[in-house]
């Protein structure tokens, strides 16, 4: 969905009220942003003289040259009142992020931000999976960029779940691999919203289940279950497990 900035520009009145109370006066610029975010800047520095952050309300009002914006957010309310106008314009504005390719739809530019992968056109929006790298590939299917996730593999698919599963690729390396360590059974590959975890064969009779750690597996804990070499260390596929934790203290302790 596209989101639009407001530009309000002129010879303004500026009262705050709250934990701060001032009123100022000058020649300013309000920057009503889509998260009702209310900034004020002057000519000096680069912090706003004032503002109110995700507000419970903004209202603007325009009439001839004029404008006021007023924003609310519990006791506090900003009020901005021109004397004077100079401009007022509604932008397009975007989250910014890390270029990692182009749109196969529109051509436009793709950019990383937290998450996500957003095309600054057409707004396309692709969620990463935890620990997942975007690689400089295209998927041979649909152009968009691949991405590398470790889900005890590595493993390099599509950046659109919809083109190529995550959890299909996770079955296909991890499906039955090890056993459950309650009962004996195989840990099988469950997937709820393209988010695969390994739960027991014997379901419901053993209710048994796993995350599964973003790294590779790269050993065996003497529970039984994988250990996993991940961005924060190596790690039991059981996060609780005292074997293993009586084992990293007795080895690397101090």
């Amino acid at each position: 969905m596209t989101k639009t900035v407001r530009l309000f520009a002129g010879d303004c009145t500026v009262t705050f009220e709250g934990e701060r109370d001032r009123t100022q006066r000058g020649y300013v610029l309000v920057v009503v942003k889509p998260d009702r975010t209310v900034l004020v800047h002057d000519a000096a520095g680069y912090q706003p003289v004032a503002w109110l952050t995700r507000a419970d309300e903004v209202t603007t009002e325009t009439e001839d040259d004029s404008f006021s914006v007023t924003a609310t957010a519990g006791d506090q309310r900003l009020h901005v009142v021109s004397a004077a106008t100079v401009g007022q314009r509604e932008l397009r504005i975007s989250e910014a992020g890390a270029p990692v390719g182009s749109c196969p739809d529109c051509g436009d530019a793709l950019v990383r931000t937290g998450g996500d992968v957003v095309c600054l056109g057409c707004d396309e929006r692709y969620g990463l999976p935890a620990g997942a790298t975007v690689l400089e590939e295209s998927c041979p299917d649909c152009g968009l960029p691949t991405m590398r996730v470790e889900r005890g593999e590595e493993l390099e698919l599509c950046l659109d779940w919809r083109c190529e599963s995550l959890a299909d690729a996770v079955a296909d390396v991890l499906d039955g691999r090890w056993d459950c360590p309650d009962c004996g059974e195989p840990l099988g590959v469950v997937n709820r919203g393209n988010r695969p975890f390994l739960g027991c064969d014997a379901y419901p009779a053993c209710e048994t289940t796993f995350s599964i750690p973003a790294g590779v597996a790269v050993g065996e804990c003497s529970c039984g279950l994988p250990v996993f070499e991940t961005a924060a260390g190596r790690r039991c596929l059981d996060g609780t497990c005292d074997r293993f934790r009586d084992h990293v203290e007795t080895h690397d302790g101090p």
